[in-house]
C-alpha cells in the first residue's frame, strides 16, 4: 500500500485547510486530530461567511451531529457552494435513522449531488439504504459484516458517492469496487466504544485526504490512519483519557511507511 504513505505525505506537505461545518461535541477534536495530522482545520457554521469559506478551503466536511435550523441551512448553502466550485465534500450522516429529522436532513444533503463521500456507522448508512431500526441514539444498535459490505455498494450507487461504511471491518465503495479495512488487533476495540467523536475524526480525516486524493482513495486512507493511529494509541494505554490524548500523538508520528506496512487493506468484487 505504498500510496498510503504517499498520500499522508502529500497531506502533511499540502496543509490543506479543511472547514467543518461539524458538531458541538467534536469541535476542538476533530480540529486537534486534523492538526496532529498535518491539516489545517477551520470551524466555521455561520450561513453569513460559508459560501467564503468553501471558496477558500481544499475541502469541505459536513457532520449533522447537532442540528437546529441554522445548521442545516448552513450545511445546504455549504454543500451547493462546494459542488458549484467543484470542492471534494465529505458527509457524516450522524445518527440517521434515530429520528426523522436526521434522516431527512442527511438525504437531502446527501441528494444534493455535491457530496464526494458518505462515511457513516452501519446503523446510520442502513438509513441511508432506507432500512430502520439500526441507530441507537447515534450509535449503531448492530453490525452485520456482509451486510456492511452490501451496504457501501448499493448506497453508492443509489447516490452516485463513494461510501464508507465503519466497523471493526471498515467497508468503502463506489459502486464498482468494494475495499476492507481491516485491524491489525484486538487491542483497541476495548476502548474505542469509551471516547466520544471517534467517527468524526475519521470523518475529518478523510477530508484531509479529499484535498490530495480522489474521493474512493481519500476514504481509505483516512480510515487507514485513524485505525493504524488507534491501535498504536491502545498498545501504549488502554483507557479512555489516555487513550484520546494517545491518538494524537500517533496521528503526529504516523509517517507514510508506517501506514503502508501497517495498514490492512483488501478489495472485493462489488
Amino acid at each position: 500500500m505504498e500510496w498510503l504513505g504517499n498520500a499522508l505525505e502529500r497531506v502533511r506537505s499540502r496543509r490543506p485547510l479543511v472547514h467543518n461545518i461539524t458538531n458541538f461535541v467534536v469541535m476542538n477534536t476533530t480540529a486537534n486530530a486534523l492538526l496532529a495530522l498535518g491539516a489545517s482545520p477551520i470551524m466555521a457554521h455561520s450561513p453569513e461567511e460559508v459560501e467564503e469559506l468553501v471558496r477558500a478551503a481544499d475541502a469541505l466536511v459536513v457532520n449533522i451531529g447537532t442540528l437546529d435550523s441554522s445548521f442545516i441551512y448552513s450545511m445546504i448553502k455549504a454543500v451547493s457552494a462546494a459542488k458549484e466550485l467543484g470542492k471534494p465534500v465529505v458527509l457524516d450522516p450522524v445518527g440517521a435513522g434515530a429520528t426523522r429529522l436526521r434522516t431527512r436532513t442527511a438525504l437531502h444533503i446527501v441528494s444534493l449531488g455535491g457530496v464526494s463521500v458518505v462515511r457513516g456507522n452501519f446503523g446510520e448508512i442502513s438509513a441511508l439504504a432506507g432500512e430502520v431500526g439500526m441507530t441507537r441514539g447515534v450509535e449503531a444498535s448492530a453490525y452485520d459484516e456482509l451486510r456492511a459490505r452490501e451496504l457501501a455498494t448499493e448506497v453508492s450507487r443509489k447516490f452516485g458517492t463513494v461510501v464508507a461504511v465503519t466497523g471493526r471491518v471498515d467497508y468503502v465503495s463506489n459502486g464498482r469496487e468494494v475495499y476492507s479495512v481491516e485491524p491489525n488487533s484486538a487491542v483497541v476495540e476495548g476502548v474505542i466504544g469509551r471516547v466520544t467523536g471517534l467517527g468524526c475524526i475519521v470523518t475529518a480525516l478523510i477530508g484531509a485526504y479529499l484535498a490530495v486524493e480522489e474521493p474512493l482513495k481519500a476514504a481509505i486512507a483516512g480510515i487507514a490512519t485513524f485505525k493504524v493511529a488507534a491501535e498504536k494509541a491502545a498498545e501504549e494505554s488502554p483507557y479512555p483519557g489516555s487513550f484520546h490524548v494517545k491518538l494524537y500523538d500517533w496521528l503526529y508520528r504516523l509517517d507514510g511507511d508506517l501506514l503502508a506496512r501497517y495498514a490492512k487493506v483488501r478489495s472485493y468484487e462489488a
